[in-house]
């Protein structure tokens, strides 16, 4: 848990590098096969320290474990080391592994990692960027407009790396927002439906499973009836809590009021 408590944090946030993501997936993948070949020691060590710290007798690691629910197939005598290495400590390294395996498996990683080729800080590769439209999103682009993506990218990366609004971007989405500024985004049309289609591709679910978790507390038997607008506006007011606690009541009110005429007095006026 300690080896991937800070790749769990690092999934669960708004926004982050997947170059970087993908880096720690890697040396997570390692520590955790290091303890699964070397830890074993170790952890028995500050098992053992703990349990005689505290006064507690520690079973003798050469005597023998009758496992009670042991298949027939093994033998009736195990002894207890072998049982708590192979059966629970290999058992759950192995299961972490397999799950980081198949979370990020060969398909996925390529995904994220070509997804990156436009990148501002990343090294610029057009054939790498050629190579996400072709194989992950076939259906966005006709052959001919991948052979139209190939030429725009060629004045692409002899445009907008010297403009003097978009040069100093850091981010993709703020390259999204600059293309849509500058009109960029009318002479590189392929360019922009790719940044796009990027930015829509979330590395975790978190982001999702908050907000599904805020319509539990919002919708409730009472308020079973809202329709969607109003339903929509209470989640992004509870989902985004710390920039709503932000803003101040009067700037509120005043909001409020400059929509259109209303009968009520929210505001009390100083005499």
């Amino acid at each position: 848990m300690g080896i991937t408590d800070k790749l769990c944090q690092t999934l669960q946030q708004k926004s982050q590098d997947i170059v970087n993501v993908l880096a720690l997936v890697s040396t997570t993948k390692t520590l955790i096969q290091k303890l699964r070949d070397e830890g074993w020691e170790t952890l028995l060590d500050q098992v053992v320290s703990f349990f005689n710290n505290n006064s507690i007798l520690v079973p003798d690691m050469n005597g023998t474990y009758k496992d009670i629910i042991r298949s027939r197939r093994k033998k009736d005598n195990v002894t207890i080391e072998h049982h708590y290495r192979v059966d629970v400590f290999i058992a759950a390294v192995d299961s972490q592994l397999q799950e980081l395996k198949s979370r990020f498996n060969e398909f996925v990683t390529e995904l994220l990692g070509l997804s990156v080729a436009l990148d501002p800080k990343k090294s610029f590769d057009i054939e790498d960027i050629c190579k996400l439209a072709k194989t992950y999103y076939p259906l966005g682009f006709t052959e001919q407009q991948q052979i139209q993506l190939k030429l725009e990218l060629k004045h692409y990366n002899l445009d907008v790396p010297n403009h003097p609004q978009l040069k100093n971007v850091c981010t993709l989405s703020e390259l999204c927002r600059g293309l849509q500024q500058t009109e960029k985004s009318k002479i590189y049309p392929l360019v922009d439906r790719l940044v796009r289609l990027i930015l829509t591709l979330p590395v975790s679910t978190a982001t999702t499973e908050r907000a599904f978790s805020a319509m539990k507390i919002v919708k409730t038997r009472l308020q079973s009836t809202a329709d969607d607008e109003f339903l929509k506006s209470c989640l992004l007011l509870n989902i985004e809590r710390k920039i709503v606690a932000s803003f101040s009541t009067d700037k509120i009110i005043d909001n409020f009021y400059s929509m259109k005429q209303r009968r009520a007095q929210l505001k009390m006026h100083k005499v």
